[in-house]
């Protein structure tokens, strides 16, 4: 047990999983009823059902927990306690005295997890090939009500209030000026932190923009005051968000409104929460036949048996639920001034646009890239390391002169 800058508590943290858990698992996987399917469907029914016996054969017969749990449990990792709530994080100081504190939050369906690839670079980028300078102290906080945070045991757990906590957080850990990454749901409580605590707040880095893109079908006029490329691009995410709710809205719809229903299959299931979470990672990743065109499918494992073990499918689902219900839904985005960068991968679920995006905030960097997906540090880490380490130098230089 340590104690935090103002006294606050903090316990160290180790995963060790029981074997009576992995025994468990293991049976219910064998004992697993599968459902019928229709031929030749592929994806556009939800998950194919060949694809996902083949997944479950794998995790059953050759993932191995111990594996995974070992090399989390190589990260210093604690617990505190903040506005009520148990919150996980694995704090990792880079060897750089000079290095930039930097929390990075995750999303849903995500973990921790999806972090394991940039870790190294942006804590110790001289063993890495980079510069010293671009080095970070970061801090990776599971969200209150994901996985190792979780369950959490009351109401009004919205993004507001992960912000105010994560706040907390970096306070009671000795930064007083810090920047913030994340994507996803990540993406939107960085943002939040931005917008209200500019005075600690170096920049924000996102991944994924809230409120970028075109929220309904343009008027004519709207069109013409555009350059022609923005206009394409306008046209494109105006389609994106219609085939999104066409298609893809069910999830969030689900967890909106009903996320205790929705949680009693999937904690009691592990086929049903696979299935549930690896049909995000096909769809809002760079792949073509199956996620593993993407990203890593032992990392994908590990990241759904972190929501099983804890039995969070529940927890983490109602974050939607809660800003559903926030009384500040429905009002218009409030501005941000904190300088922020947009990393935009073009298989993400969104096309943001820039002339959406300054209306609210103040973009400093923004850079368009190629390939990836919704989960960046998984998909493109590289990518992802450079363009972090880029803005936050450029920041840096910026104050030196």
């Amino acid at each position: 047990m340590t104690t935090g800058a103002a006294g606050e508590v903090i316990h160290p943290f180790h995963l060790a999983v029981p074997h009576s858990d992995l025994d468990d698992l293991r049976e219910r996987l064998d004992r697993t009823r599968w459902p019928d399917e229709l031929p030749g469907v592929g994806w556009a029914y939800g998950v194919p059902r060949d694809y996902l016996k083949e997944l479950v054969r794998y995790w059953r017969q050759e993932y191995d927990w111990r594996v995974a749990e070992a090399r989390l449990n190589q990260w210093p990792q604690f617990t505190t306690t903040i506005d009520g709530a148990n919150i996980h994080f694995a704090h990792l100081r880079s060897p750089e005295p000079g290095a930039t504190p930097l929390p990075m939050t995750h999303g849903w369906p995500g973990s921790i997890v999806e972090f394991a690839e940039v870790v190294g670079p942006l804590t110790d980028p001289r063993a890495h090939g980079g510069d010293p300078a671009d080095a970070f102290h970061l801090v990776l906080p599971s969200i209150p009500g994901f996985t190792l945070s979780g369950p959490t045991t009351e109401t009004g757990w919205e993004f507001k209030r992960v912000a105010a906590a994560f706040v907390v957080l970096m306070r009671r850990l000795g930064y007083e000026r810090y920047g913030v990454q994340g994507g996803d749901w990540g993406a939107i409580i960085s943002r939040e932190i931005g917008r209200t605590r500019s005075d600690r707040v170096i920049g924000v880095h996102l991944n994924l923009l809230p409120n970028s893109f075109q929220p309904q079908e343009p008027e004519p006029h709207e069109l013409e005051a555009l350059s022609p490329p923005e206009r394409e691009r306008t046209l494109a995410s105006w389609e994106r968000l219609r085939s999104w709710s066409r298609e893809r809205q069910g999830y969030a719809d689900i967890q909106s409104t009903r996320p205790q229903t929705l949680a009693y299959g999937l904690t009691d299931s592990p086929v049903g929460q696979l299935a549930w979470i690896v049909e995000k990672f096909k769809e809002w990743t760079d792949s073509e036949d199956r996620p593993e065109d993407a990203v890593d499918r032992d990392q994908m494992l590990t990241n759904v048996m972190l929501y099983w073990l804890t039995g969070t499918a529940g927890s983490s689902a109602r974050i939607y639920y809660e800003r559903a219900h926030a009384d500040y839904q429905g009002m218009p985005p409030e501005l941000s001034t904190a300088p922020t960068a947009l990393a935009v991968f073009p298989r993400d679920n969104f096309i943001p646009l820039r002339h959406i995006a300054d209306r609210t905030n103040r973009i400093v960097q923004w850079t368009e890239y190629d390939r990836g997906g919704h989960f960046a540090a998984m998909e493109q880490p590289e990518l992802l390391v450079d363009d972090i380490r880029g803005f936050f130098r450029k920041l840096c230089e910026a104050a030196r002169t």
